[in-house]
């Protein structure tokens, strides 16, 4: 795992210190099959080898994608419409019982990461409704639509850079599926963070994130990387609190993850 994050620091590095070798971008899609073409002799450059670019090569622009993106209402919502939208109760209620089935399994984490049952399985319940929902798009299609758009290629770019470095590497496949802005797994890591990030949880050797426990473990793993720091407090004005924009910078969502996880681990 250490060789692999130092392969990706490497291609992270070189992506975003040569900007002026950056493939252009456009805002639909009628230059996209002309910048597969120079984005991969960038990516090529950060170190993808031929598995990797051949399924670049095949990637399809994504125009759901990118409704999605530009249809992200209800990180404007106020906190009370956010929670009502996206079951706040709901998963309360759930996530209590899951805590209550498997503790061990949730005081695991916390003594490794440092990170508390209740911000997990709020996470959880929050991106994926527990796994019930992971996607329904090819997470290249996604990820490499959003690089080649103008709106924020800078922040996709290394994210491209790492599934197709997963790619390379039979991580993941070319046609694996995920949510609409190519997020991963149960609880939807972007690639670069899934390559990363990505922890082992259940212990049969590989880094799966369809798998509840390796989610759970790379999450955990996420943000003490991050700078959350075990024991104290994650509720607002608290340094662990800050550390939850870092998995999502909305601020609705980083309080409606501290209100459940306290609820749930209450």
């Amino acid at each position: 795992m250490l060789a692999r994050k130092l392969v990706l620091s490497t291609f992270l590095a070189i992506g975003l210190a040569a900007p002026s070798f950056a493939a252009s971008c456009g805002n639909n899609s009628s230059g996209f099959e002309a910048w597969k073409q120079e984005f991969a002799k960038e990516a090529a450059r950060a170190g993808v080898s031929k598995r990797g670019l051949s399924a670049l090569a095949q990637t399809s622009y994504s125009q759901g994608t990118i409704n999605a993106d530009r249809n992200q209402k209800s990180f404007k919502y106020s906190y009370e419409k956010f929670c009502q939208v996206r079951g706040c109760n709901t998963i309360v209620a759930q996530g209590k019982k899951r805590k209550a089935k498997n503790p061990s399994f949730y005081a695991s984490l916390e003594k490794t990461y440092g990170v508390p049952a209740g911000v997990l399985i709020a996470i959880h319940g929050m991106e994926t409704g527990f796994g019930r929902f992971m996607g329904d798009s090819i997470v290249l299609n996604a990820t490499a639509t959003l690089t080649y758009d103008c709106r924020r290629p800078d922040f996709f770019r290394p994210h491209l850079i790492g599934a197709l470095a997963m790619i390379d590497r039979g991580m993941m496949s070319p046609n694996a599926i995920g949510a609409k802005h190519g997020e991963l797994g149960h609880t939807q890591f972007l690639p670069g963070n899934a390559y990363t990030y990505g922890r082992d949880g259940n212990g049969d050797g590989r880094v799966d994130l369809n798998n509840m426990a390796d989610a759970l473990a790379s999450t955990a793993n996420y943000l003490r990387n991050k700078g959350w720091k075990p024991g104290q407090s994650y509720q607002p004005g608290s340094h662990n609190y800050n550390v939850l924009k870092q998995w999502n910078a909305a601020s609705v969502y980083q309080k409606s993850l501290a209100v459940m996880g306290a609820q749930i681990d209450g």
